[in-house]
């Protein structure tokens, strides 16, 4: 009999802008889930050419002049409804949540949630002679004290989100892809938004040279789905995917029960977002 703790699995892969909601409406479903039925979730997720904006973005001086520069790089932009700022989302970029129950978080720090998170990292890139740091990236995109870096260049970066008996721990790692891309579309989204004032508020000073892919970093080819593959290895020696567990969660996820969540959590991100998509009709 095994003593490992039980999970379940949840993935939402290449998510385009017609689902661009989708993510942040499940995130909260799922805390709620996982802590009624007391069991942690691990849910991997990726988006095709988003920008995701934190609220405080929205209150850069110009957000109409921001919005465009985001479409002029051919990415649009979506509000999440947690803080934060903003970070990219594309096909090179893996997010990862690990979402548990309230029981399991009680008796802990907030910094808990940011060591566990770290440490499942470097277990799965424990097969590579690397270390890895984290401290905050200050001329990063959304920087934070639990930023992820490999010789001083950030490659991921941490969030976590209390939802009424559950914790979601998340992170977004920059696998592969074009990291100088993002930093750009970043920065320019905070020139175009702040103008003269870039760099001297509330918001970061967006050096793209302050991050790197994972796969530059490691010297290695690395792609979303062996990263992915790395992740639930390294959570496997403690967790396991529990089949009649998951057989349950997989009628959940039919459920009258989960559509009439999401129907819920869709009309809040709607109206989050109200501002933001009243801008597209205007620059599109």
């Amino acid at each position: 009999m095994s003593l490992k703790q039980a999970i379940v699995l949840f993935e939402q892969h290449h998510l385009t802008n017609e689902n661009k909601y989708d993510p942040f409406i499940v995130t909260d479903i799922l805390a709620d889930y996982s802590g009624k039925h007391g069991i942690p979730i691990i849910h991997f997720w990726t988006m095709t050419n988003q920008l995701i904006l934190g609220m405080q973005d929205t209150r850069v001086t110009d957000l109409s002049d921001a919005i465009s520069s985001v479409r002029s790089h051919h990415y649009h932009p979506v509000v999440r409804n947690s803080g934060g700022l903003a970070v990219v989302a594309d096909d090179g970029i893996l997010n990862f949540s690990m979402i548990l129950p309230q029981e399991f978080t009680n008796q802990t720090s907030i910094n808990h949630g940011y060591d566990t998170m770290k440490a499942i990292i470097s277990n799965a890139l424990s097969s590579f002679n690397v270390t890895i740091d984290s401290f905050e990236v200050v001329n990063s995109y959304c920087p934070g004290e639990y930023d992820l870096s490999i010789n001083e260049k950030k490659f991921a970066g941490i969030a976590q989100r209390r939802i009424k008996k559950g914790l979601s721990i998340m992170i977004y790692i920059s696998v592969n892809g074009n990291q100088e891309k993002r930093g750009n579309l970043v920065q320019q989204f905070y020139q175009a938004g702040l103008k003269d004032k870039f760099g001297k508020e509330t918001f970061p000073p967006v050096d793209p040279n302050s991050m790197r892919n994972l796969s530059d970093l490691l010297q290695q080819k690395l792609n979303v789905e062996q990263m992915q593959m790395l992740i639930i290895e390294a959570i496997s020696q403690n967790w396991t995917i529990d089949d009649t567990a998951q057989v349950k969660f997989n009628h959940f996820l039919t459920s009258d029960e989960f559509k009439e969540s999401y129907d819920k959590g869709y009309q809040r991100m709607e109206q989050r977002n109200e501002r933001i998509n009243t801008i597209l009709k205007e620059v599109d």
